[in-house]
């Protein structure tokens, strides 16, 4: 029988506007690549969510030097026991409030797992954030939006070397993923 999963809860509060920028990493394995940091940077994000597959742990401090960091361990992440499994995060501001889940595994193929909708809907999220597969994708299952940023690690097959964003504004929330190549919008062609 697996152990049971770890849980945490953070509460972000939106800037005075209403908005707040967050990039979104995942699968770095130990290895990120070397611009990852330098358009992170011209982001200029509230904060950074790493979806886990971390590797080597001393590659978040890189990122936690630029925004505030939450991250969840990744089925390659033995060692991290200070990291939890999954992790629920509040942004509010005035009565807004927008819910998300951080977690590694989160889909089979575009499907959400019946355990982590289970888990969004306890948390009553609205966003379900997960890397593992290292496709960049934005999706719709089971009436919750689920946004993968794809990978910042080493090249996997003929996948893009991505990043994601989530843009909180008042009017809505925007997802998006950014080429850590060369720092433009990326999406599939």
């Amino acid at each position: 029988m697996a152990p049971p999963l770890v849980q945490r809860s953070v509460h972000m509060p939106l800037d005075e506007d209403g908005t707040a920028r967050l990039a979104v990493i995942a699968d770095t394995h130990s290895r990120p690549h070397p611009r990852a940091v330098e358009h992170l940077t011209a982001l200029r994000p509230d904060a950074i969510l790493h979806a886990g597959d971390i590797g080597d742990l001393t590659v978040l401090d890189a990122f936690a030097a630029i925004a505030p960091l939450h991250a969840v361990r990744g089925n390659i992440d033995t060692r991290a026991d200070a990291l939890p499994d999954v992790l629920s995060l509040e942004l509010s501001s005035g009565g807004r409030i927008l819910r998300m889940i951080l977690t590694h595994i989160a889909v089979y193929g575009p499907k959400i797992r019946a355990d982590v909708a289970k888990i969004a809907r306890a948390a009553d999220a609205q966003l379900i954030v997960c890397g593992h597969s290292h496709v960049p994708f934005i999706g719709q299952d089971r009436g919750l939006t689920v946004f993968n940023p794809g990978s910042i690690g080493p090249r996997r097959f003929h996948l893009p070397i991505v990043f994601g964003t989530i843009d909180v504004t008042p009017r809505g929330v925007q997802l998006g993923h950014v080429d850590c190549e060369t720092g433009a919008p990326w999406s599939p062609r």
